[in-house]
């Protein structure tokens, strides 16, 4: 079965904000270290890839639309 691209978003901002909460715990305990900026790192390829993926969807579905 073949996921939509909103879907995908979705999932990539939920593990983008996880990431993120992880970041912000690791940096409150440890201070600003490796693991801290990998997190964050992660979380930004995470967060951009998920908007990129929803502004897809929304974008080829008004394509469809006009098509039709």
């Amino acid at each position: 079965m073949k996921r939509s691209p909103l879907f995908s978003g979705f999932i990539y901002l939920v593990l983008g904000a996880l990431f993120t909460y992880f970041a912000l715990d690791d940096v409150g305990k440890n201070g600003w270290g490796f693991f801290s900026y990998l997190l964050i790192l992660l979380a930004t390829f995470d967060l951009g890839s998920g908007l990129k993926m929803i502004f897809f969807h929304y974008k080829n579905k008004e394509k469809d639309t006009i098509k039709k």
